[in-house]
């Protein structure tokens, strides 16, 4: 069974220090998914915009700075609210977002509780998955067994 876990909310499209416009967006974390959390924008248009990016960097940045490259995320303060930033670069444009602190941080907790960091490997099940993989059958003696068996084997036999 598989948990999906979303938030609703209004982010900022950041287009300059002075301009921004709301873009409703879906936050979706996924147990089936357990390292990435999805983020979907709705821009008005009939094709929604959808991200994907590891879990643990919109953790750490709603603490602190990280990233590089495609997807950038740090915490800062706007007009004396606390907001989390995503600059998101790809080969179609560079979008810089704004995230209010309080649900982001909210529906991340609600991740955590589903699926504790340290623990998404047990979610997809790769051990179960090996094990099942590597198990002995009986046909595997008929591939084990020498088809050729040496002269001293049989000669042995023999006496």
């Amino acid at each position: 069974m598989h948990t999906v876990v979303e938030r609703e909310l209004e982010l900022k499209l950041v287009l300059s220090p002075e301009r921004s416009i709301p873009v409703p967006a879906r936050l979706t974390y996924r147990t089936d998914d357990p390292y990435a959390v999805h983020v979907t924008f709705h821009l008005g248009s009939e094709h929604p915009v959808h991200w994907t990016f590891a879990r643990e960097l919109l953790v750490e940045g709603v603490f602190r700075p990280c990233g590089h490259g495609d997807v950038r995320v740090w915490p800062t303060k706007t007009d004396g609210r606390s907001v989390v930033l995503m600059a998101l670069s790809s080969p179609d444009g560079d979008a810089l977002l704004e995230a209010p602190t309080v649900p982001v941080s909210a529906w991340l907790e609600r991740t955590l509780r589903v699926v504790p960091p340290g623990s998404e490997a047990e979610q997809l099940g790769i051990d179960d998955g090996l094990a099942e993989l590597l198990a002995t059958t009986p046909a595997d003696d008929l591939y084990l067994r020498d088809p050729w068996p040496s002269d001293e084997s049989s000669s042995s036999d023999e006496r």
